[in-house]
């Protein structure tokens, strides 16, 4: 099992501390050191208030921070999750995922989606009803232009004619794409063309709003885990090479003297449902925010045979806190 740690910008009202550059730089460090595989910041560049007022959530650009991430950590790797397509150019998208790559040397994982505010897209002059068709166009558009020169591309609202994108990504042909969405055409995209799997845990009620299929036990779980494995195989793919992200359950640290103790038990299940990586999510508060990471590493990471983590006052001395 690998773990992912996402930044805590996951909830409205957060710390204004956490936005602090030293705290940003802190929090990846400590990622990287207490044995987490990845960093991850959420994609929300125009939510509206009344979603925000009902338990939304904002986030700072992805493309950004993760530069920034990049540049105070040498091994861990730069996740936006997740990157939601339809929101811009594909041909800009390439270029920015294969900057990230050269400027990180090769660490971006890419999970990508559809978007679910309808208010969002309108705001960044994207057709919500067009999204699954923007998605798939993106995916065939970036693949297209990382792998070649002199690229020809006509989309629906763009005509890319001739272009020669450089730099490639290091990660050749590109950087692992994960699709995101716990329905059937999620996973049938991952067939076709995606090298992970990145579903939600989630009942009904979180499944209209995020408008994508309920997903509510581990049961459930496997069972499209199981089907994701039919696709791949009947696409002529090794289900084994294929990674399964899971974020949801029990991977939200809410409390900041929260117990790990029944962290073993409950991955056990996870792993056993097919998943082989988890997202974490732990308090919005700066310094509870990288106490969680530290003791996640020595008390969840290092037994299961990962790297474990510092001490806090190792980590806090790493800067920003």
């Amino acid at each position: 099992m690998r773990f992912t740690a996402l930044y805590p910008l996951h909830s409205h009202r957060y710390d204004p501390d956490i936005l602090d550059p030293a705290n940003v730089a802190a929090f990846a460090r400590t990622a990287e050191s207490a044995g987490f595989d990845a960093v991850a910041l959420t994609e929300h560049p125009a939510p509206s208030q009344r979603w925000l007022d009902v338990g939304g959530h904002d986030a700072l650009d992805v493309f950004t921070m993760l530069g920034f991430c990049a540049a105070v950590t040498s091994r861990v790797a730069l996740m936006p999750y997740v990157l939601v397509l339809p929101f811009r150019n594909p041909v800009m998208a390439a270029k920015q995922v294969a900057t990230l790559d050269v400027l990180s040397g090769g660490r971006v994982v890419l999970p990508v989606g559809t978007g679910y505010l309808r208010s969002e897209a309108v705001a960044l002059g994207s057709d919500f009803g067009e999204r699954n068709e923007l998605f798939d166009e993106a995916v065939d558009t970036m693949r297209a232009i990382w792998a070649g020169e002199d690229v020809t591309v006509n989309g629906r609202h763009f005509d890319a004619v001739g272009i020669t994108a450089r730099p490639k990504p290091v990660q050749r042909p590109h950087p692992p794409l994960w699709i995101g969405g716990n329905s059937k055409m999620a996973r049938e995209r991952v067939a076709r063309c995606g090298e992970g799997w990145t579903p939600i845990l989630h009942d009904e009620h979180m499944a209209r709003t995020t408008r994508t299929a309920p997903l509510p036990t581990l049961g459930a779980l496997a069972e499209a885990v199981a089907d994701l494995h039919r696709r791949l195989e009947h696409a002529g793919r090794d289900p084994v090479s294929v990674t399964v992200q899971l974020q949801g359950g029990g991977g939200r640290l809410s409390k900041e003297d929260q117990p790990l103790a029944e962290f073993s038990d409950w991955l056990d299940e996870v792993g056993a449902a097919g998943v082989d990586q988890l997202i974490v999510e732990v308090p919005a508060r700066a310094r509870p925010a990288l106490d969680s990471l530290v003791r996640f590493g020595e008390e969840v990471i290092a037994p299961r045979g990962g790297p474990g983590g510092p001490t806090a006052g190792e980590t806090h001395d790493r800067g920003g806190i």
